[in-house]
């Protein structure tokens, strides 16, 4: 994920990559690299995401069948493999959505803990 030294950029939380994908897939079918550029875009690019930790996640999840692919040319007329949303891609986006909401509630109960009689 990222090892650049940008104030501007983030660290991706184990286990997010997933649900970041799934996100920028449900917003339209792209190709691998326009993941990439979706998530850096949508984050404001905060995120940024190595080529090398995302098409391994890519391929995992078309073969846990959350996403599906189909051969098409990029805008710079390549042949490219596109991503789409399946509808168990649907349903696991959603549960992840679900989790990470309840925990992001959670931490932020747990940072805004004050000291017991202060």
């Amino acid at each position: 994920m990222s090892e650049q030294s940008s104030d501007k950029q983030l660290d991706l939380l184990q286990g997010t990559l997933d649900l970041l994908i799934l996100k920028a897939v449900s917003l339209g079918p792209l190709h691998g690299y326009g993941v990439l550029l979706r998530i850096q875009q949508i984050s404001g690019q905060t995120l940024v995401i190595q080529q090398g930790s995302l098409y391994p996640a890519l391929y995992r999840l078309e073969h846990q069948g959350a996403i599906a692919s189909d051969w098409g040319e990029s805008e710079n007329n390549r042949r490219a493999k596109f991503y789409r949303l399946t509808a168990a891609g649907r349903m696991r986006l959603d549960e992840e959505m679900d989790k990470w909401n309840r925990m992001a509630g959670i931490m932020g109960t747990i940072l805004l803990a004050e000291p017991e009689g202060a």
